[in-house]
């Protein structure tokens, strides 16, 4: 790089944390997600709102692969994150009651985008048709697990049942997400085919040996040594899940459920360190770029009345899919209608997981540019809208307390990817880890 692009880009660094920073801000006094107000300024920053020629003169072609390389690191540490707070440790009611609105509001809304995707046409793109639908069909059953924690834990829920339950459901619809996502990977044929074979012994490998050295780890060392061992972790996974023809992602997620059980009986003051360190890092800076880097492909002025419409109808179709999927599972399984319409609020927030697929489906060919602004716009709005709507239907005065039951759950459960503060509390993550979290076993 020459002298005025690594000037470029530091100033380019600068100037979107510190509008990342202020898009978190407003978004909170508006009662949103920080994450929302981040991604929103990442889509302001593209065509969107400036001049194509603008954008490219604020973002030079010279400096943007630096830029998608610091996104990609920010992009694995997170989903370290993410994988670190799958710990299934929630009472048998829970897990069932969960289970059932977990694959209710996966399959109704997966079969909606599949039909969708076969209504709209292939489009633009020149992937094969059967990934196309397969994707949409994912695109559409997504749920955000970080931000709905963070949603449960802002509207003070997350010590009732139907909190716990709300997190749970969304723990196991971005499991599922994940391996679909996978599979469609599988499908698109990315890579030499044979590689894909390594995954098997790379999963046994994690298991027999990456997992018990961790945990040998953790009890003899820590501070510096734990968190270079986790990032030097972290980033071999990626790039050996990148070798394989799978995306970078699963190996980071991968690595944080293998770290997650490793840790398993320790006390839990062996990650509050890791995670402080992590989280700030990845919520003030590698993720707001991330942010912009995909802002780069939404130009929301580009749409005309016939994209709008096309809105309207995916907007339409995600929305009523997954609530009249998870609310009528809730309610079958015995939940009261105003909870179980709670839970079918929740399960509506899409977030960064939606970001994160789209992305990726906009790296493998899946999607063109029209349809990856639409779903980008669809899950801004359809997050949007779950804190509005959930204080509609559990006023402040009329939320079920932590000692409440409603069947079928328990009123001492515990919910699986309970907030445990990777990341910082104003980011797409559950809260920063406090002195209370050191303290507990």
């Amino acid at each position: 790089m020459s002298s005025s692009q690594i000037t470029a880009f530091f100033l380019d660094v600068a100037l979107i944390a510190g509008l990342a920073w202020a898009g978190g801000t407003v978004a909170r006094r508006c009662g949103q997600p920080a994450v929302i107000g981040e991604i929103v300024a990442g889509i302001l920053l593209g065509p969107t709102l400036l001049h194509a020629s603008f954008t490219e003169a604020l973002f030079p072609m010279e400096v943007r692969s630096e830029l998608s390389a610091l996104a990609d690191i920010g992009l694995a540490l997170f989903m370290f994150a993410l994988g670190t707070e799958f710990e299934w440790s929630a009472k048998r009611s829970v897990r069932r009651t969960s289970f059932a609105i977990a694959v209710s509001a996966m399959a109704v809304p997966f079969t909606v985008g599949a039909g969708l995707a076969l209504w709209w046409g292939p489009g633009e793109s020149s992937a094969s048709r059967l990934p196309q639908v397969v994707f949409m069909g994912i695109a559409l059953s997504v749920t955000a697990f970080p931000v709905l924690a963070r949603i449960v834990e802002d509207r003070g829920l997350s010590r009732t049942p139907l909190g716990q339950l709300g997190v749970a459901s969304a723990a196991l619809c971005d499991i599922f997400a994940w391996v679909l996502l996978g599979a469609v990977m599988l499908l698109c044929g990315s890579g030499a085919p044979w590689r894909l074979l390594c995954f098997v012994p790379y999963l046994i490998l994690m298991i027999g040996v990456v997992r018990p050295a961790l945990r040998a780890l953790m009890r003899r060392a820590g501070g510096e040594a734990d968190l270079v061992v986790t990032f030097v972790g972290v980033l071999a996974s990626c790039a050996a899940t990148e070798w394989m023809g799978l995306h970078f992602i699963f190996g980071a997620f991968v690595f944080g459920i293998v770290r997650t059980s490793a840790r398993r009986g320790l006390p839990e003051k062996v990650d509050v360190r890791l995670r402080q360190r992590l989280g700030s890092l990845s919520s003030r800076l590698f993720m707001p770029v991330y942010f912009v880097v995909a802002g780069w492909n939404v130009d929301l002025s580009s749409l005309g009345p016939s994209q709008l419409l096309d809105l309207s109808v995916l907007l339409a179709a995600a929305v009523a899919a997954k609530f009249l999927a998870a609310a009528g599972a809730a309610r079958l399984c015995g939940m009261t209608a105003r909870d179980s319409a709670a839970i079918g609020a929740l399960m509506n927030t899409r977030g960064l997981t939606e970001l994160i697929v789209l992305t990726a489906g906009r790296e493998m060919g899946l999607l063109d540019g029209t349809r990856y602004t639409l779903l980008v716009a669809m899950a801004v709005l359809t997050t949007m809208s779950t804190g509005p709507v959930l204080k509609r239907l559990l006023p402040p005065g009329d939320r079920p307390g932590p000692d409440a039951a409603p069947a079928p759950l328990s009123p001492d459960s515990e919910h699986a990817g309970r907030s445990r503060g990777v990341g910082e509390p104003a980011h797409d993550v559950p809260r920063e880890p406090t002195a209370r979290d050191a303290r507990e076993p």
